[in-house]
């Protein structure tokens, strides 16, 4: 059975959690099965539980994905909305 070490298990588990990265994408890249990396997760979940410290890691990680998503949603509405007033810009100067 192959180890990993303690930094890439903490990396994978900081990829799914804050970065919402899917953990099939996250066991393709780094050769690891996905039963690997939903024990990772569930220990490290398991683990914030029980020190303060460590869920507030958990929580921030956390908020920073759902502000990120937020972000994005935010730049797609604003790209929209710059596509739709050029249009409407070009339409009215006819």
């Amino acid at each position: 059975m192959k180890r990993y070490s303690t930094e890439m298990k903490k990396k994978i588990v900081t990829a799914n959690i804050q970065d919402g990265r899917t953990i099939a994408s996250l066991a393709t890249e780094y050769g690891v099965s996905t039963a690997s990396i939903n024990n990772w997760i569930r220990d490290y979940r398991k683990e914030c539980r029980a020190t303060p410290e460590a869920m507030s890691e958990l929580e921030l990680m956390e908020e920073n994905r759902k502000l990120k998503q937020k972000l994005a949603e935010a730049e797609k509405e604003n790209d929209f909305l710059k596509k739709a007033a050029a249009f409407f810009a070009k339409e009215t100067g006819k």
